[in-house]
């Protein structure tokens, strides 16, 4: 069977689920037989490359804008942005915003061709090579990747779409056209199925492989923990409210005991917080943040992201994703006490000082040295401010993600990697404590058979910031307040908030009223500070969920979410 008309069943099966007139590249496998690709480790190994690169990361998708810019963390400094979308109602069937459901769906159909045709070469040719053994092992871990990757795929798609098809095997167009939409329980029950029956089998550690250890780089690659996290996050959206309506409470515990499973898992590894909360995010992420960080997405040397955020002002800067008010007043006082709380100390007009660490650590305010010895003018009719065109509309400029060694300038401009986070532990501390907290009802009982409270989940987070525990004797309402505050804070910028205000179901709350901060100088060189609203938006419930695509609505007869028809 030659393998062009393998790729193009594939091919033309995927197209069910993409773009009628989207053209994959095969590079040069098109040209060759299965045989040839069974011949040697590589050719193999070239699609699970390819598996990985479907894997989505958000270093300003939308032409700069991150998704954060459709949520209450950021606002994207160029109106008219398409990341608008989200909020302006100009989205939909017809505009999808399918990014995800492409790559998705292409992801998938890589992994059902590695599983169905190349999952049991033998590679004859190099039987005698003297590191056929190790090339062996790590060819027989791909199935393992591979189931993985398509679980990963599944989850991105389920948490957007709801209800979609169920495609595990490589088939023609017709076979695909024809597959119904399945419910979102069947594919988060097939999700956990598959990390389950893999956890065990996949590479326990890259980084420890005794005489299996042949090549030298192995970061970025899904082992144990990366299935047993995805399955935890799985667990979690699963318990949540858009796809709980009815409040199963098992599905809280299972959350909860599956994202303890991750803790100690990590801890058996030798795997804790990072002491620095910076270092998750640098350029060197991939060796620092090696103790916290599970899976990540390393993209190629770049210094775009640098471009898109650092303050306008700079030579080649644009701006970008600026942080919003909303998220800076989230940070609390040292003291542990809310900015609103009369006894927290907070002062009006020396906003910062104080302040949780994470702040400085995400945000660059007025008047600091950022993203180098020049200090940041955001007050009206400074350099970096609204005063010019794309300058910041919130008072802010981003930290977060950004290698502030980078150099933008036509001349002696440099670049470097990027590590876009997908599963680190501290996040697992996090799930811990709310599918905790809603299993019990109280953030001060450990659910039976686990060892932790919600607040004692929360506080290996807070003590890591220098922060004081959470307060005690809360009730279940105000503790939820104050996790899902600790949430923001803790994983601005890194993808979560988008999806935790849908599955909550609480984005009307959060993302109505967009705030920034108006900064004056003063004649004697000093500044005021008046936080102003600065967007109101509209919410409508059908954008919980995406709409899937007109095209695969029209030539495969799926059912469209409610409120997109």
């Amino acid at each position: 069977m030659k393998l062009k008309y393998l790729f193009l069943a594939s091919v033309t099966g995927l197209l069910a689920f993409s773009s009628c007139s989207d053209k994959m590249n095969y590079e040069e496998y098109n040209t060759y037989d299965k045989a040839y690709i069974e011949e040697m480790f590589g050719r193999v190994g070239g699609f699970m490359t390819t598996i990985y690169n479907d894997i989505d990361y958000d270093f300003g998708n939308y032409s700069g804008a991150m998704a954060s810019s459709a949520t209450d963390e950021s606002v994207y400094s160029h109106a008219g942005n398409a990341v608008e979308d989200f909020y302006n109602g100009a989205w939909g069937p017809t505009n999808a915003k399918n990014r995800v459901w492409n790559s998705a769906w292409n992801g998938i159909t890589y992994c059902n061709l590695v599983l169905d045709e190349f999952s049991n070469c033998t590679f004859p040719d190099y039987t005698e090579d003297e590191h056929y053994q190790q090339e062996l092992y790590f060819y027989k871990n791909y199935r393992y990747e591979a189931r993985w990757a398509r679980a990963f795929f599944y989850f991105e798609l389920v948490k957007r779409y709801g209800n979609i098809p169920l495609k595990t095997k490589t088939m023609s167009a017709t076979e695909a056209n024809a597959l119904p939409q399945v419910p979102a329980d069947t594919i988060f029950k097939f999700i956990d199925d598959e990390c389950a029956a893999i956890q065990d089998s996949i590479i326990v550690n890259y980084g420890d492989l005794g005489s299996m250890a042949y090549y030298k780089a192995q970061t970025g690659r899904a082992n144990k923990l990366a299935v047993m996290a995805l399955r935890a996050r799985a667990a979690l959206y699963y318990a949540s409210p858009l796809f709980n309506p009815n409040n199963d409470k098992s599905r809280w515990l299972k959350a909860a005991q599956l994202s303890n499973a991750v803790i100690a898992e990590a801890r058996n590894e030798g795997m804790a917080l990072l002491p620095d909360y910076s270092k998750l995010f640098d350029k060197d992420s991939y060796k620092d943040g090696i103790k916290e960080i599970i899976f990540s997405r390393r993209t190629a040397a770049s210094n775009a992201f640098e471009k898109y955020n650092y303050p306008i002002g700079l030579e080649n800067a644009q701006g970008g994703n600026c942080p919003t008010q909303n998220l800076v007043d989230a940070y609390e006082m040292t003291n542990g006490k809310a900015i609103t709380d009369p006894e927290s100390g907070y002062d009006p007009q020396n906003p910062y000082k104080n302040r949780d660490s994470r702040l400085a650590l995400t945000v660059a305010v007025n008047g600091e040295p950022w993203p180098d010895k020049d200090t940041l003018q955001t007050y009206e009719g400074g350099a970096n401010s609204s005063s010019v065109t794309y300058g910041t509309p919130t008072g802010y400029y981003l930290k977060k993600y950004i290698n502030k060694g980078t150099i933008i300038a036509k001349t002696n401009s440099n670049s470097f990697t990027h590590e876009w986070v997908i599963f680190r532990l501290g996040e697992f501390y996090l799930d811990y404590a709310e599918a905790a907290l809603n299993y019990t009802g109280s953030g001060y009982v450990a659910p039976e058979g686990l060892p932790m409270t919600a607040a004692q989940a929360i506080n290996y987070i807070r003590t890591r910031a220098k922060q004081p525990d959470i307060a005690t004797g809360l009730s279940f309402e105000a503790f939820k307040k104050r996790y899902e505050n600790e949430r923001f804070v803790e994983l601005a910028f890194e993808g979560h908030r988008f999806f935790d205000l849908r599955r909550w179901k609480e984005a009307p709350e959060y993302l109505k009223t967009i705030k920034g901060m108006k900064i004056t100088k003063n004649a004697d060189g000093s500044y005021s500070y008046q936080e102003q609203t600065i967007d109101t938006r509209t919410w409508e419930d059908k954008w919980y969920l995406f709409p899937i695509p007109q095209k695969d609505v029209l030539n495969c007869g799926y059912t469209q979410n409610d409120g997109w028809k």
